[in-house]
């Protein structure tokens, strides 16, 4: 989504930092953004969350967890999610993106960086129109199970992990780094193995295209 002349960008802030909101709020302003912060998560839910372009959400938040307010707001609003927040743990980011996230940012960061992250975000959403993109009839994540056309697949910790990115952002692709870093199970492991995994899924799913090598990116599921 390109700057729009007729209406500014309006962006949803859930984050309990007033210094920090205001920060944010003063930069993204001279793109024509406009934003309106909630230090209480409960107000920023309720806000009319359906009124704005995307949702910049904190995790650390008085009275209710971030990762209550992403799992929410994924379910009801068909509207894009960063998560901004200074919460190092990686369970903390792979949770955020299996709930729905699109994306996450860990504090501290440069105001220019997520300026760019949320123009990216709007323009893939801008496509065709239509929002988030439905899940495909062909994958299904029950649990710790990934079904396909219907029948469990039985995969490894890390295949699972692995493909359950790729079903999430189907259609996009994921660089091996992000595929890595954003693993709960491979955070220290090389993008050979990486490959390799990837190698075993696709026996798995018995549809070696079904996983796309990028060539000096990464993977995606078509």
């Amino acid at each position: 989504m390109e700057q729009n002349s007729q209406r500014p960008i309006k962006i949803l802030m859930i984050e309990d930092d007033p210094e920090f909101a205001e920060l944010l709020s003063e930069y993204l302003a001279q793109f024509g953004m406009e934003v309106t912060n909630y230090e209480d998560p409960f107000l920023g839910v309720s806000a009319g969350v359906q009124n704005y372009d995307l949702l910049l959400l904190d995790l650390t938040l008085p009275g209710m967890d971030g990762l209550e307010v992403c799992e929410e707001v994924v379910r009801k609003y068909d509207i894009p999610v960063i998560i901004s927040s200074a919460r190092s743990d990686v369970e903390d980011k792979v949770k955020s993106l299996q709930l729905g996230a699109d994306d996450y940012l860990p504090k501290p960061y440069d105001p220019k960086e997520l300026y760019a992250r949320i123009l990216s975000l709007l323009r893939r959403y801008s496509k065709g129109g239509t929002g988030r993109p439905a899940p495909a009839s062909a994958y299904e994540i029950r649990g710790d199970t990934i079904y396909h056309h219907g029948q469990p697949l039985h995969l490894t910790p890390a295949e699972f992990d692995i493909l359950s990115q790729l079903i999430r952002k189907q259609g996009i692709t994921l660089s091996r780094e992000q595929l890595i870093n954003e693993s709960s199970v491979m955070s220290d492991s090389s993008t050979k193995s990486l490959d390799v995994i990837i190698s075993k899924i696709r026996s798995k799913l018995g549809d070696p295209k079904a996983i796309q090598a990028v060539r000096g990116v990464g993977y995606k599921l078509v």
